[in-house]
């Protein structure tokens, strides 16, 4: 019989309060661009009960009406109603944001044309495999999914009983390397005091689970619907949010390694996002190109400096060519200096918000770029397969 084993990844909802964060800082940083594509940010977001506090740094010739952004941010996520903790029109909004360090600029700058250097030191990570069409791990594409379809039903559901906070988690059973089966799935989903637990779970079983995972399940399927019993209390009043503090829900739900630097509020100049764009999109042309069905490409930068320090490359033993012929290939034929880079994935344009809830990676969406798969075929005839 194969060898059983588990892993499960989690997601959260854009209402919840880390989310709201993220949003509120990259639709700061879309704002600012749609202005000057040349925008520097590094935009931080804290929110807790009734209070959303903004800081950051920025170096643009724009103008960003934080408060209206923010406020709109708010409604658009579904926060109008103050017993959700929080409400677009009455939260109070506190803003510091300040001119980007001249030390920080100088490292960007100074480098020749089309050598922009990177705007800090650091390692990315991408990863890609061939358990989804989307070339991603299932257990965080499950993941996304259910939490994308709790917001779905909780904008359609006509007596408002839903609110925006929520989470979702799957274990997936893999047998021999594949997925087989749903293990178990978790749902947190914040409520009005007055909807009936029985009410409620039925409404989610029904409306979420099964559509999302009904492939998947069976009768051994252990599925946990706000177990507790009750989630009235969510959003910023139940937890304080803080940008960037979900890393991992924002990658491969913990299947691939992550270098420990967030996305949301960073133009493409820091590497953090950039550079972590681009090893997703060539970890995903490798598989795509059949040169292996699992790959993790790491790119490391140095503050000022163009180059990468390193190219690194895994494909956990399922390559059909060796890992270090694989890294030269992708030398040869993708951009990996940061301006290259930017420029080849379109990156300074206003797409990011988008991008601050339900996952960074694989959307099917034509503005997420490093989604494609154009460099396939070519690799695949370099490599000789």
């Amino acid at each position: 019989m194969a060898k059983k084993t588990y892993f499960t990844s989690e997601s959260v909802t854009e209402g919840h309060p880390d989310k709201i964060c993220d949003q509120i800082s990259d639709a700061i940083l879309d704002d600012l661009l749609a202005q000057d594509p040349d925008s520097r940010t590094a935009i931080e977001a804290l929110t807790t009960t009734g209070t959303v506090h903004v800081a950051g740094e920025v170096t643009t010739d724009g103008y960003a009406d934080v408060q209206q952004i923010v406020r709109r941010t708010l409604k658009e996520i579904g926060y109008t109603d103050p017993r959700y903790g929080i409400d677009c029109e009455d939260a109070g909004v506190w803003v510091a944001i300040h001119a980007q360090s001249k030390d920080i600029a100088r490292g960007v700058k100074r480098a020749k044309s089309g050598q922009q250097g990177a705007g800090d030191q650091g390692m990315m990570f991408g990863y890609a495999c061939d358990e989804t069409p989307e070339l991603m791990p299932l257990p965080i594409m499950l993941a996304h999914r259910l939490t994308h379809k709790l917001a779905e039903v909780r904008r359609h559901n006509a007596h408002n009983a839903l609110g925006p906070d929520g989470k979702s988690q799957v274990t997936v059973e893999y047998r021999a390397g594949r997925p087989h089966r749903l293990e178990a799935v978790v749902i947190a989903q914040q409520h009005i005091a007055d909807l009936p637990e029985r009410e409620l779970k039925k409404l989610i079983l029904e409306k979420v689970v099964k559509p999302v995972c009904g492939k998947y399940l069976d009768p051994k399927t252990k599925v946990f619907i706000n177990a507790t019993g009750r989630f009235v209390i969510g959003g910023p009043e139940g937890d304080t949010g803080v940008t960037g503090r979900k890393i991992i829900v924002d990658t491969y739900g913990g299947m691939g390694r992550h270098g420990g630097g967030c996305f949301s509020g960073k133009d493409p100049s820091k590497v953090d996002r950039s550079a972590a764009y681009a090893c997703r999109y060539i970890a995903k042309n490798v598989v795509a190109a059949g040169l292996a069905s699992r790959c993790e490409v790491q790119l490391a930068y140095a503050i000022g400096v163009a180059d990468p320090m390193a190219v690194f490359v895994d494909t956990f033993g399922t390559g059909k060519i060796a890992d270090d012929r694989i890294a030269d290939l992708i030398k040869k034929r993708f951009p990996l200096r940061p301006s290259a880079i930017i420029a080849h994935l379109r990156l300074k344009r206003p797409i990011y918000k988008k991008t601050a809830a339900y996952g960074h990676f694989g959307r099917n969406d034509p503005d997420f770029t490093w989604e494609r798969t154009d460099k396939a075929a070519a690799l695949r005839r370099a490599a000789g397969l």
